[in-house]
């Protein structure tokens, strides 16, 4: 796993400047790869590389890279699993191209010499990288089909840049800093920045799937990808059951392939402990696995790891997160990210890095799970749905709604007082936006109030649920459920959760690899009916099912919790200091972005009890300590 960067003079000549540029731009991901660096200028580009060592270890394996004659180079962050396999389908080494490394990134440069930008589909991994053919003068960005890598890039003055992550980018002195207010207006609803745009105004992300051509031309911006669904009615449920297991199996031993050693990020739910169970009996010596847990028992899975842990006799570490810890945190784990972030796993993730990189250089995580076998609460609540909306109108809105909003707020995770009211808030609304809902941070109307009459005068908002709506409306699955799914994967997934798992495990040059995102068990899974993904209200069925017998009973039948910390009452408490200090009315005046009394009023109705304004606060106080770090103006 490694960091990469480069510049591209779409005008011009490269100068001395821009070399000490790159340098900079290269030196700033050094924590992504701390084990070799390169810089390589070719005409008008110049292409950084930080490596972090996993598939030959020797100097071979330098980068940037380039094929035989050095008219194509590649600077490349990532792992394609299937490359030996690709090397000898295309028979490289028949058709006279020549190898010096046993590494993933030599065959990706000659598959790219023999199938050009066409070999993205064929390519089963998680990567962002970039290709300079210096016989089209054309540079190539391309990102994995989950944005399980992360891929940014800007212009200015004739300059095109690109970076592993947005510090890179922000090196060079023109990039303005100016906050992108719909990428604000959108953070407020999700508490993550969604699609390709970023909260810097002048930065945008590649979106997953794609692959940006830049010419001193023009630029062309194309998907290589998009997902299948088409369910096979003749595949009986005995046989998912059986496939499933199987494919799972195989997934995980594919990212196996390594030089070092490999770890499990253990959170005692379905997915993670599924890993652990196919690495054990892939693997005769101890796996390795880490756990990090809480003090709040309606947020802690430790019992779950310690029983997954104990079953499979692994050597076990873990870590109870304490409100200190988050505070030490805080906000330094943004200075990995480079945006305003506000999901409540990405410092428990750190931790769980962090505890894992003394013995491991590898671990495997879940994430993905819940996107291809149907792991969400909205997933049941669209089934509910349908049988609520047989209850009159009237009686929902004047005798149980009443009822439902009268239930004392709970700091607890994922309580029945949220789960009533985010159910009856969504039962009238269509199913993609029923599914925004549940996950919904902050309504339009309430955001509005939030703005400062700066902002408010030069925002002219997009709906934040269009992204839910594009996925929806685009997906050419038939059935409500896949399309619901798609969602997940195409936003949820890649801009919430690859974003905590990519950057928390390489702020600890430690490489994160997520078996559920293989490309032959998602395809599978594309084949199989909805109603057996999710039978009845049971989420993860097939998984579920696959798994029994090799998971305990408890863990296969456990409810899901998700990693979260509980900021909602330690924003009351332990951490109230440090939330009155960056959104208290005088620092929130300062930087022109929110009205003061309206960030007030939802501080007192959460600490009165009045109003769980948890994740609202939460999204707010990591938006503050944001602008404060990276100097983000509102103009």
């Amino acid at each position: 796993m490694c960091g990469i960067s480069g510049l591209f003079k779409t005008t011009g000549q490269v100068s001395p400047e821009d070399h000490e540029l790159l340098c900079r731009m290269t030196r700033v991901l050094a924590h992504r790869g701390p084990n070799d660096s390169g810089i390589q200028c070719n005409g008008p580009v110049i292409l950084g590389h930080r490596r972090l060592s996993i598939i030959d270890l020797s100097s071979n394996g330098h980068q940037p890279m380039s094929n035989e004659d050095g008219t194509i180079w590649i600077t490349y962050n990532g792992e394609v699993y299937n490359f030996a396999e690709l090397k000898t389908k295309h028979k490289l080494e028949e058709k006279g191209h020549r190898f010096h490394s046993r590494t993933d990134t030599e065959v990706l440069i000659h598959l790219y010499e023999e199938l050009g930008i066409g070999m993205l589909p064929e390519l089963d991994g998680m990567f962002a990288f970039a290709i300079w053919d210096s016989r089209t003068q054309e540079l190539h960005l391309c990102r994995d089909r989950y944005g399980i890598k992360p891929l940014f890039y800007g212009r200015v003055d004739g300059t095109f840049l690109f970076g592993s992550e947005i510090k890179s980018i922000l090196e060079h002195p023109r990039i303005s800093r100016r906050i992108d207010l719909q990428a604000l207006h959108d953070f407020l609803t999700y508490d993550y920045v969604p699609g390709a745009q970023t909260a810097f105004a002048d930065v945008s992300e590649l979106p997953i799937g794609h692959v940006l051509t830049v010419s001193s031309q023009r630029s062309c911006l194309r998907r290589y990808w998009t997902p299948v669904f088409d369910p096979d009615e003749s595949l009986t449920e005995a046989r998912a059951i059986e496939l499933s297991r199987e494919y799972l199996d195989k997934a995980v031993e594919k990212q196996l392939v390594a030089d070092v050693p490999i770890g499990v990020l253990l959170s005692g739910g379905m997915d993670s402990s599924t890993l652990a169970a196919f690495m054990c009996r892939r693997q005769s010596a101890p796996v390795h696995t880490y756990s990090i847990g809480f003090e709040d028992a309606s947020f802690n899975e430790l019992p779950f790891a310690r029983m997954v842990a104990k079953s499979f006799g692994t050597v076990h570490r873990e870590l109870t997160i304490t409100a200190e810890l988050a505070r030490d945190m805080l906000p330094k784990y943004l200075s990995y990210i480079d945006e305003p972030y506000a999901d409540g796993s990405a410092i428990p993730t750190y931790y769980v890095c962090q505890i894992a990189k003394d013995e491991v250089v590898v671990v495997l995580s879940g994430e993905g799970g819940d996107e291809i076998f149907a792991g969400y609460d909205t997933h049941a609540a669209y089934r509910v749905t349908s049988h609520a909306r047989k209850v009159p109108r009237w009686v929902r809105h004047t005798l149980i709604a009443p009822l439902v909003h009268s239930l004392p707020v709970s700091d607890k995770k994922l309580s029945f007082e949220f789960k009533a009211k985010r159910f009856l808030g969504g039962v009238d609304l269509p199913p993609e936006t029923a599914h925004l809902w549940w996950r919904m941070v902050l309504n339009e109307s309430e955001k509005l109030k939030l703005y400062s009459k700066q902002v408010r005068e030069q925002l002219v908002p997009q709906r934040s649920d269009r992204h839910f709506i594009e996925v929806f409306g685009n997906s050419k699955a038939k059935d409500v459920l896949n399309r619901l799914m798609e969602i997940d994967a195409s936003v949820f997934l890649p801009d919430d959760l690859m974003i905590k798992n990519d950057r928390m495990s390489m702020a600890h040059s430690l490489e994160a690899r997520v078996p559920m995102t293989d490309n032959e068990l998602v395809g599978f899974l594309g084949t199989v009916p909805p109603r057996m993904k999710l039978k009845g209200l049971r989420k993860k069925h097939l998984m579920r099912s696959a798994m029994k017998g090799l998971l305990p009973d408890a863990v296969i039948n456990k409810k899901k919790i998700g990693l979260e910390m509980p900021y909602s009452r330690w924003l009351k408490a332990e951490l109230n200091d440090l939330l009155l200090r960056y959104c208290g009315p005088e620092n929130i005046e300062a930087t022109g972005i929110f009205e003061p009394s309206a960030v007030k009023s939802l501080i007192d109705q959460h600490c009165a009890g009045q109003r769980d304004w948890g994740r609202a606060l939460w999204g707010l106080l990591n938006y503050m300590m944001w602008v404060e770090m990276y100097q983000a103006t509102a103009s």
